[in-house]
């Protein structure tokens, strides 16, 4: 699979531009194994790239003329290294003028060069295609132009292009997960300092299964950025009360329970549901170290819920998919993943069962929707990275 994207992108390029590319990167999607509406919120998450990859054919020129070309959606952009940038109504070309906006304020300069690129990143599915496409051409503009950038400013400036070209004030986690991704490995991160542990991600007679809705409800970006705002709220209420609070980390659930009413309904669901997660990424790191699945399932579960009732960004097909799967013989934890509102749900299950339970789903979902199920087995594989022929 990752070999014919690379191939199909490689033959893309050369016929747009009628020569090879210069070079090639991949750049993978991630997922979360618990951790969701975190990294916003200064706590830790538990993310892993996965071998779902956005593929850059890149050469460059002997003039200031940038052109793009997405081969998935047949669909071109060009621009000069002087325009001044600036966020345009075709979403996939916001992300990529986000990124050399970033450059352009670090005052790291490139030139004109040509590029197409595809995806075998679901989009709209909660695995960070955004993420992948941003850290990915980075990536790319920074080995073919000797920008001297470390991963970790990759992924900051990924970050911030989401934030001021694409409209979502994302945390760090889904660009951080894509540029340093280790096969085998989830990452324990925290959003704070940055700091991060591998764990081993070895699950035994379990496989990790991801179920995709096929919806993605309207109110993604103005319901994300609206959880945004109302922990920002909480917090600060928090902050009044407890100086010695400086994030939620620090924050237990005495003081959220002590503050009930005076935070109202909703503010005090959003700020129980992140003070209870961001204690659920250590209990699931640790069962992942020990080998304890049930646990770790167990953990994704409570995760789920809290994000249906107390942050309420699932939706009724997501909350349909978990329920269900959970019934099945063997299934040790589900759960939403990403930013809500439709997309996937991650599922700890049977490798020996995983074909049978992928067969009772679709049929489940399609007589209770009328939507024909897509799946993904995945593996976790390694960061954004040159492609080298093997």
């Amino acid at each position: 699979m990752k070999k014919q994207l690379v191939r199909q992108t490689r033959d893309h390029f050369q016929q747009i531009y009628h020569q090879a590319p210069e070079a090639v990167f991949l750049s993978p999607g991630r997922i979360n194994i618990i951790g969701e509406h975190i990294d916003y919120n200064d706590g830790f998450v538990l993310p892993a790239a996965i071998n779902k990859y956005v593929c850059f054919a890149l050469s460059k020129t002997n003039n200031s003329t940038i052109s793009f070309h997405a081969k998935d959606l047949n669909e071109s952009y060009t621009l000069s290294t002087e325009d001044n940038l600036v966020p345009v109504e075709t979403m996939w070309v916001n992300y990529l003028l986000g990124v050399l906006d970033e450059l352009k304020r670090s005052n790291k300069i490139v030139s004109g060069f040509e590029m197409t690129f595809s995806s075998t990143v679901p989009m709209g599915s909660g695995l960070s295609s955004s993420a992948a496409v941003e850290c990915g051409f980075a990536f790319a503009l920074n080995s073919l132009f000797d920008l001297n950038l470390s991963r970790q400013d990759i992924a900051l400036i990924g970050q911030q292009a989401e934030h001021r070209f694409a409209g979502v004030k994302c945390g760090i986690m889904d660009q951080f997960a894509s540029v340093f991704g280790k096969k085998n490995k989830v990452i324990k991160l925290d959003c704070t300092t940055l700091d991060y542990t591998y764990y081993d991600a070895h699950l035994g007679d379990y496989s990790l299964l991801l179920l995709d809705s096929c919806v993605k409800h309207t109110h993604l970006t103005s319901g994300y950025n609206d959880r945004r705002n109302e922990v920002e709220v909480g917090l600060k209420m928090i902050q009044s009360h407890y100086p010695e609070v400086s994030t939620f980390r620090d924050c237990s659930l005495d003081m959220i329970e002590n503050l009930k009413s005076e935070l109202g309904e909703i503010i005090y669901k959003r700020c129980h549901f992140v003070v209870k997660e961001i204690a659920r990424v250590d209990v699931a790191a640790q069962a992942l170290n020990n080998h304890h699945y049930s646990l770790l399932g167990q953990t994704m579960t409570e995760t789920h819920w809290g994000l249906s009732n107390e942050y309420e960004v699932s939706c009724p097909e997501i909350d349909f998919l978990v329920e269900t799967i959970l019934k099945k013989e063997g299934v040790l934890g589900a759960r939403m993943m990403g930013g809500g509102f439709g997309g996937c749900s991650i599922n700890l299950v049977p490798k020996e069962k995983e074909k049978e339970i992928i067969a009772q789903m679709k049929t489940a979902y399609f007589e209770q929707f009328g939507i024909t199920l897509n799946y993904y087995p995945i593996k976790i594989s390694k960061g954004t990275t040159k492609y080298e022929k093997a």
